[in-house]
C-alpha cells in the first residue's frame, strides 16, 4: 500500500525554494544550462527552468542527458533502452550545468551523469538538483538542491509522478 508524502503544492512550493535557490547561488552569472535525467528529471528541469526565468529575467537552457551507457550496473540488467540525449547549441563548456533528477537514492545515476556530462564538454560549475534525497547512499554524493529529504528503508520504493508522464503531480512511498 503506498502512501502519499507529497502533494502537488508540496512539489511545487519544493521547486520554486530550489529555483530560487539556484539563482542565490548564481551570484549574477546568466549562464545556466538545466539537464535533467531520463525520464522524470527531464520534466523536473523544464519546470526549474521556467519557474528562474519567471522569478528572474534571463535566458535558461534547458536539455537532457542520457546516463544509460556511463551506468556501472549495465552487466547486471539484460537490456536497458537508451533514452535521448539533447544539449542546447550552446553546449556545455564554460557553462553552470545543473543535473536534475527525481529521486537520489545510492548515487550511482548522478555519478553516471557526471562521466556522460564529461563526455560532452568541459562545464565551468556542476550542481546537482533533486526533488526527493531518500538517502542510503553508496557514493560519496550529496545534492546541492534538495526538495525533500525522505529517511526510508532500502524495502521501501519511492513513486514520483508528474502530470507530464502520469497525468498528476505526487511523491509516494510503497
Amino acid at each position: 500500500m503506498a502512501r502519499t508524502v507529497l502533494t502537488k503544492s508540496d512539489i511545487d512550493r519544493a521547486l520554486k525554494r530550489i529555483a530560487h535557490e539556484i539563482i542565490e547561488s548564481q551570484r549574477g552569472r546568466n549562464d545556466l544550462l538545466f539537464l535533467g535525467i531520463p525520464t522524470r528529471g527531464v520534466h523536473l528541469a523544464q519546470r526549474l527552468a521556467r519557474l528562474v526565468s519567471d522569478i528572474e529575467p534571463q535566458t535558461v537552457d534547458v536539455g537532457s542527458l542520457d546516463v544509460t551507457m556511463y551506468r556501472d550496473d549495465l552487466a547486471l540488467q539484460s537490456t536497458r533502452a537508451t533514452a535521448f540525449t539533447d544539449i542546447p547549441p550552446s553546449g556545455v563548456d564554460g557553462r553552470t550545468v545543473i543535473l536534475v533528477d527525481d529521486v537520489l537514492f545510492s548515487g550511482r545515476t548522478v555519478r553516471a551523469a557526471l562521466d556522460a556530462l564529461t563526455a560532452l564538454g568541459r562545464p565551468d560549475i556542476v550542481r546537482f538538483a533533486v526533488l526527493v534525497d531518500r538517502g542510503h547512499r553508496e557514493l560519496p554524493i550529496r545534492a546541492d538542491f534538495v526538495g525533500k529529504n525522505l529517511p526510508t528503508s532500502t524495502a521501501e520504493r519511492v513513486n514520483v509522478s508528474l502530470t507530464e508522464i502520469d497525468g498528476t503531480d505526487e511523491v509516494s512511498i510503497a
